[in-house]
């Protein structure tokens, strides 16, 4: 219960803040959209009832979700010397019962979708009693706190959209490519064309994570079906093209509770090789991808009318493709990653914790920020009618005063066209990804 009044706290504070309020309200630029907040939990909301996780096999008890958004655990290893539960990637110590059963009740968790696995005597175990999702470059099992009085991202009785699954063969790759393509409800039997936002994952993740983890189809539905958002198509890929890279200097073991980020864990972070990745994901996306896709679903083909966005190491994915071609893009979503405001709480090769001081904001070179799009702002305003940012609360890595410094540089700088949001109470983590893609959604395509 501490996390949800310290989420209702950071609302009130930031609120009463100047540079929060200007990304919440309706900016005196003319045409500027009023950006509208994700719903949070209400206050008059009942508690939920204890109950097993969603995500478990049918009449699986466990992981169990407590009235309090605590979570309880049970794995069975009669065995083993030493189990642990490590959620999003910090290990917790189990107790061994006398039936060999391993058990451990977490602190109150944050609402949305998390992954847990096992560590058996040091040894990364799925737990059979649910159901498997990659995250963190392997796979994982997860588990879901629900916010009581939220319900945006929630299966309704709405008319629903499609999620289908294709492959396409790329010539840049000289390689098959998988893609997850939501469709509209009533896609299937009319003749309207539609325009397209391409998204994209985390680190350790691929095209299946935003309909899996994110629930791009239900907020779409749900948003359809209130009015609120135009409809549109959504691909999904994984910006992955050649060979895995080479994983970075001592791994991304599990942390201790209490731990900061271990090497390479986090999805965010100035990344190695990020520059070239991203380039040679554009180069597949403009010559194979978005070609593709048009060719193959019924889409509006044209810069106006296409939109990218993507999470974390996505939203990196997304400047490096986004800002080198404008001329295929009017709509930039940069979730948790991306924007060149130093976002994070951790030095790049630096250790994090309470005594690293997060980066300031250097100060802006319009030649040389984001590949140098904005070196006419004028220019940029034209062509990019929404650039939009986001991130949460929590650190280590998110930093939301400097997302928010980063928007009054730009706006100084003559770049008028930005958008931030924050989501309070939340970290790096999928809560945050779904709130942005509720606020960021509405804004497109206007």
């Amino acid at each position: 219960m501490k996390q949800l009044v310290l989420s209702t706290l950071v609302v009130t504070v930031l609120a009463g803040g100047p540079c929060f309020a200007s990304s919440h309200k309706a900016s005196s630029t003319a045409g500027k959209q009023q950006l509208v907040p994700a719903p949070l939990r209400s206050d008059a909301a009942a508690p939920i009832p204890a109950h097993p996780s969603p995500y478990n096999f049918p009449g699986v008890q466990y992981p169990r979700i407590e009235e309090d958004a605590r979570v309880s655990f049970q794995f069975k290893a009669p065995e083993a010397q030493k189990v642990q539960v490590s959620i999003n990637n910090v290990a917790y110590d189990m107790t061994k019962g006398e039936n060999g059963v391993w058990s451990y009740t977490s602190a109150p968790q944050a609402p949305g979708y998390h992954n847990y696995w096992m560590l058996v005597d040091g040894a990364v175990v799925l737990d059979p009693a649910t159901n498997a999702f990659i995250g963190y470059g392997h796979m994982c099992n997860g588990f879901e706190v629900p916010e009581p009085g939220v319900s945006f991202y929630d299966l309704k009785d709405v008319p629903h959209g499609d999620v289908r699954i294709k492959n396409y063969f790329s010539k840049t790759a000289n390689a098959w490519r998988h893609i997850f393509v939501y469709t509209p409800p009533g896609y299937e039997k009319g003749s309207a064309r539609y325009p397209v936002l391409y998204l994209q994952h985390g680190g350790g993740e691929d095209e299946r994570v935003w309909t899996e983890m994110g629930r791009t189809n239900l907020i779409l539905d749900n948003l359809l079906a209130d009015g609120k958002v135009k409809p549109m198509i959504v691909v999904m890929e994984t910006s992955a093209v050649g060979p895995p890279p080479a994983p970075p200097a001592g791994g991304a073991g599990p942390r201790a509770a209490g731990a900061g980020p271990a090497a390479g864990a986090a999805r965010g972070g100035g990344l190695p090789g990020m520059g070239a990745a991203g380039s040679a994901y554009a180069k597949l996306m403009i010559n194979d991808l978005i070609p593709w896709v048009d060719a193959n679903f019924r889409t509006v083909a044209d810069k106006d009318h296409r939109a990218m966005a993507g999470l974390s190491m996505g939203g990196f994915m997304t400047a490096t493709v986004t800002m080198n071609n404008l001329d295929k893009f009017s709509y930039i979503g940069l979730f948790s990653g991306g924007t060149s405001s130093g976002f994070g709480g951790r030095r790049p090769g630096g250790a994090a914790g309470a005594n690293t001081p997060p980066p300031q904001p250097a100060a802006l070179d319009l030649k040389t920020i984001y590949s140098g799009a904005m070196a006419d702002p004028a220019k940029f305003n034209k062509s990019v009618k929404v650039f939009f940012f986001s991130g949460g609360t929590v650190p280590p890595i998110e930093n939301p005063d400097n997302l928010k410094r980063h928007q009054e540089q730009l706006i100084a700088a003559g770049v008028t066209n930005s958008y931030v949001y924050i989501s309070p109470g939340t970290a790096h983590e999928w809560q945050t990804w779904r709130r942005s893609l509720y606020v960021f959604a509405p804004l497109l395509f206007r």
